[in-house]
């Protein structure tokens, strides 16, 4: 673990003040694009039906109106129609969405996931389990082919400091991660707290400078970028976990937000959710007189009459794991960052995780600002006015790179002809010309990682067939003006290594 200075010098924090947390003796260095394929065909393979193809558009429920909204449980989701056109008619490949239905609806979206996000307002889950609001980060992330003799089987580096940090007091959240995964492949990237204050910050720019610093570019010199991609991940933890089940469903991994910060890591605490899920939800549906006869595996088909289920056992079994455990002895980290900055959050983790673990008889609140409600991340950017732009260096095209070229090694692709799936909400319409960048110099243009929003003669343009898919835009906007909706299935990036 190393803290980089902006000089091209780096100290090393001894191992055996780091929390047991970042210790990675043991771990397995890994693709999760290739797990995930990989976990999809033995799937398959069991028999589950998988439709990578098609994106869940709308949550259903029952006693719906001819709106979709109903006040009662969840009974499944609805995927989004196809062969629609910009303007909105059919054309000639149209076809209509399919209704997919359960007695269970599990919802395992990823973090700000559009269905998870409607169900988590509509239920007032985050109320219900007294739960901060979230807060994210924005990981940018490239892999790269190195020659053999820059090669580090297992190696793992983590770092804080340049170029986000430049002194202790610096309270811009975030750090970066570099591993070594065979054969030949360094997977690097960092991670932007998206509740920075200055609106003139670039992600992706802070990114590629970080590269630069020497104790990165050994790592990369000599080799080839072959990959890039983004995604926001949680960073609330566990005070902004909301209330996990509701009728007819549930929430699980970063939908519901259980990833650890201080590891950056998530995907463990994902799978264990869905093992507890897939469990308690079987228990439920199995338990109790005639109920295997009543199994859909049984009839043929769901009961119509059947009362929908909420299925706390989930909850209960969730909050008796090691993922609840991991996940409250950090609780209070990443409020210290944002109270106290780098040298305070980072000193405070370091008590909490070797010392407290969490049982702390006090909770660091999260940040208030001018107003009476929780600090979001869109509240949290200050006006242009009291900060300078800042100025980076040019790509070199070699270790650094321009984002439309770097973009192209996503693989992102969406059919042309289809309305925007990234939509500003009819109540704020006027923010983006007359607020955003007015009063915030157009922060949408810098901490987008694919290059979706630009101003063109004062009037925004979006390139939404640039989307990633990394949801950042729901996020930081301010206001929160951009509505997050999916694009035709099969669109966005087509990741491989990543």
């Amino acid at each position: 673990f190393l803290v980089l200075t902006e000089s091209g010098g780096s100290y090393q924090i001894p191992n055996f003040l780091l929390p047991s947390q970042l210790h990675n003796d043991g771990n397995f260095i890994i693709s999760l694009s290739k797990l995930t394929r990989y976990l999809g065909e033995m799937a398959e393979g069991m028999g589950v039906e998988i439709y990578p193809g098609f994106a869940a558009d709308e949550v259903l429920y029952n006693n719906a109106d001819d709106d979709g909204n109903g006040n009662g449980a969840v009974k499944g989701v609805a995927t989004k129609d196809v062969g629609i056109a910009k303007d909105g008619k059919p054309k000639d490949t149209f076809e209509r969405g399919v209704e997919l239905v359960g007695r269970q609806t599990l919802f395992a979206e990823g973090a700000r996931g559009s269905c998870s996000e409607s169900i988590i307002s509509k239920f007032d889950l985050r109320r219900e389990a007294g739960a901060d609001v979230q807060h994210f980060g924005l990981g940018i992330k490239e892999v790269w082919e190195v020659p053999e003799e820059k090669f580090k089987k297992g190696f793992v580096q983590h770092t804080l400091g340049y170029p986000l940090q430049s002194s202790v007091t610096d309270k811009v959240y975030g750090g970066s991660f570099l591993y070594h995964q065979e054969p030949n492949l360094v997977l690097c990237g960092l991670v932007v707290g998206l509740d920075y204050e200055n609106p003139y910050i670039n992600p992706y720019l802070e990114f590629q400078r970080w590269k630069t610093h020497p104790a990165i570019k050994s790592h990369l010199e000599g080799g080839t970028c072959i990959q890039y991609g983004a995604r926001v991940l949680n960073e609330g933890g566990y005070h902004s976990l909301p209330k996990l089940t509701f009728p007819g469903g549930m929430l699980l991994g970063c939908s519901a937000g259980f990833l650890n910060a201080v590891k950056i890591k998530g995907s463990h605490c994902a799978i264990q959710s869905g093992i507890v899920a897939a469990e308690s939800v079987y228990e439920s549906l199995t338990t109790g007189e005639n109920a295997e006869e009543n199994t859909v595996a049984s009839m043929g088909e769901i009961d119509a009459d059947e009362p929908a289920l909420e299925v706390t056992q989930y909850a209960e079994n969730m909050e008796k794991s090691w993922v609840y455990d991991e996940l409250k002895e950090v609780r209070n980290c990443h409020e210290a960052f944002s109270k106290w900055g780098v040298g305070g959050g980072l000193l405070y983790t370091g008590i909490a995780a070797h010392i407290t673990k969490g049982k702390e008889p006090w909770t660091l609140p999260t940040p208030i600002g001018n107003n009476p409600q929780p600090k979001t991340d869109s509240t949290a950017t200050k006006p242009a006015k009291d900060f300078q732009p800042i100025k980076y260096p040019a790509p070199d095209g070699i270790l650094t790179f321009d984002l439309l070229t770097n973009l192209q090694r996503s693989g992102t692709y969406h059919e042309d002809d289809q309305p925007s799936h990234l939509r500003i909400k009819a109540d704020v319409a006027k923010v983006p010309e007359n607020i955003s960048l007015q009063v915030y110099a157009a922060p949408e243009s810098r901490f987008c990682p694919a290059g979706v929003y630009e101003y063109v003669q004062e009037k925004l343009v979006i390139n939404a067939q640039n989307c990633i898919h990394c949801k950042c835009c729901s996020i930081k906007m301010p206001q929160e003006y951009i509505n997050w909706t999916v694009p035709e299935g099969g669109g966005g990036p087509q990741y491989q290594v990543m």
